[in-house]
């Protein structure tokens, strides 16, 4: 396929060029275009690309059980105080999307906070922890896919083919393949697939919260509401709070997906942000309603359906499906759980495949990233690159060990706490001059973003040393120290690496000429 590149080169014609500019351009925004399709995406459709990456019910089937395990009844107030890191966050990406609405998001706003290094690496947070859950994505999806066959067809042998793990790779890998391809068709495909699958995911869930709410009091582990579940402070110990609300920022993971496709966005400058706060307030309240329902229904004990029960925690909804819902619509919580990691796995494509995009623009990484499709205004070679990446690295992780994989994925909260602090402080630090402007300035640009970096750096702080014990993860240790430790480490330490590389190859954007705050980008005439 034919593609583009959208560089600008010697000769360009460009926007506004100003007579005598050292440059030959004039900025317009602070933006550097990449020949992504503008105005494609509203409101709407920005705020439904937000929910799907964080995949609601694949959240929630994943880590109910888990969080009841360690914080018990208070699993209601863990979820909201998951929520406030990434609400505060969320307020700091929206006032510098509102200055730089750049696709490159965290990876733009903290190069121009903080210089190349530092934004460099936050970018490269965010790309490996996008490429590590797709991969776990993929791999949900394609075990409930087989699962949700076997149910179909009443045949446990089908659903038993997930075991076989030559089938188990393959399907895994059709599934990568299709959900790169629909991302590679551009963002009015990606738009109308979603709706339909994070309507089914937001109905499903209804259904299951009300059938559970009128099942309150019909099994043995029932309890009743108590305003006290709303208490973080009720939970007996600081550890197990810390480890309750690892869990809860990660349920919150990737509602900023929506915030990548600002320049794709009708209004770019406040669309996305808005966009981001529906999300968000979605996600929390769906997450509430469900939590509470599932407890009065069945209780956190680890007893019979107790939600912290250790047979059936990992998976809360297949234990749930037939004795809250019954067997007939019980199978759509299966439906429900494929659907929301198929739509996740689609989505999830777009933060990386931009943030790639924008890091090669501005000579952060290959030139050859910055080719996007003529026809479907999509960075395609970006999104293609992290399909294959995805796609090898599953492989590789589940052949290796599974334990290797596992682990992989308890590494995550660190990168996620990683490029969300950085870019909180960024937000903080490039309005600097103007916090004393309006207490809304102090508030929004300031204030909170700061409370939001904190949190999370703290829960960065604690997860990196829970993470030295080797009985974290899957138990497993290398020289005495955790493998979850030294997986994590190392993929930034990784990260470290190549952009030393990319130092030689790339020497002016590391010496700020490029992209820096009194250097602002180039916007090429289209």
């Amino acid at each position: 396929m034919t593609q583009v590149d959208v560089r600008p080169q010697a000769g360009d014609t460009v926007r506004g060029a100003a007579p005598g500019d050292s440059h030959g351009v004039r900025t317009e925004g602070g933006v550097r275009t990449k020949g992504l399709g503008g105005n494609s995406v509203g409101l709407l459709g920005s705020a439904v690309i937000g929910i799907s990456t964080v995949a609601p019910v694949y959240c929630l089937t994943s880590t109910l059980g888990s969080t009841a395990g360690e914080v018990g009844l208070q699993m209601p107030a863990v979820f909201l105080a998951g929520f406030l890191p990434m609400l505060l966050v969320a307020f700091a990406y929206r006032e510098l999307n509102k200055v730089m609405p750049d696709c490159g998001t965290s990876f733009t706003w903290t190069v121009k906070a903080f210089g190349p290094k530092i934004g460099w690496m936050c970018g490269w947070g965010l790309v490996i922890a996008t490429i590590i859950v797709l991969s776990n994505l993929a791999g949900v999806a394609t075990s409930y896919f087989w699962l949700l066959a076997g149910e179909i067809t009443g045949n446990p042998s089908i659903g038993a083919l997930d075991d076989n793990k030559a089938v188990h790779i393959v399907t895994c890998l059709t599934l990568i393949a299709l959900a790169t391809a629909i991302s590679y068709r551009g963002m009015t495909a990606t738009k109308g697939v979603q709706y339909a699958l994070v309507g089914l995911q937001l109905v499903v869930l209804g259904l299951f919260v009300v059938m559970a709410l009128s099942k309150a009091g019909s099994f043995e582990t029932s309890v009743d509401f108590s305003w006290s579940w709303m208490n973080p402070f009720a939970v007996q110990s600081f550890a197990a709070f810390t480890a309750g609300l690892s869990l809860s920022i990660f349920m919150y993971w990737g509602w900023d997906a929506c915030m990548a496709t600002n320049e794709e966005t009708t209004g770019s400058q406040k669309t996305p942000g808005r966009a981001a706060l529906i999300a968000m307030v979605v996600l929390v309240g769906s997450y509430l309603a469900t939590g509470v329902a599932a407890q009065m229904a069945v209780g956190s004990g680890d007893k019979g359906l107790g939600l912290a029960n250790p047979e059936t925690s990992d998976n809360v909804f297949a234990a749930l499906a037939g004795p809250v819902m019954g067997p007939a619509l019980g199978i759509l919580l299966f439906v429900a759980v494929l659907a929301s990691a198929a739509a996740s796995l689609q989505t999830t494509f777009i933060p990386v495949a931009r943030t790639v995009l924008a890091m090669s623009t501005y000579e952060a990484l290959p030139k050859s990233f910055t080719k996007v499709h003529p026809v479907f205004k999509t960075p395609g070679k970006a999104t293609v690159v992290a399909g294959v990446a995805t796609g090898v690295f599953y492989t590789v992780m589940t052949l290796a060990s599974e334990h290797v994989l596992v682990d992989t994925i308890y590494a995550l909260g660190l990168m996620i706490c990683f490029y969300y602090a950085l870019t909180a402080f960024a937000c903080v630090w490039y309005f600097r001059g103007e916090l004393f402007r309006s207490a809304r300035d102090f508030a929004f640009k300031g204030l909170m973003p700061a409370l939001g970096g904190l949190m999370l750096t703290a829960v960065f702080g604690k997860t990196l040393y829970d993470m030295w014990d080797p009985d974290y993860g899957s138990g497993s240790a290398v020289f005495g120290v955790g493998s979850v430790f030294v997986i994590g480490v190392g993929l930034l330490l990784l990260g470290v690496v190549i952009m030393l590389v990319m130092q030689r190859r790339s020497p002016a954007f590391f010496r700020g000429e490029v992209l820096t705050k009194e250097t602002p980008a180039l916007v090429v005439e289209d």
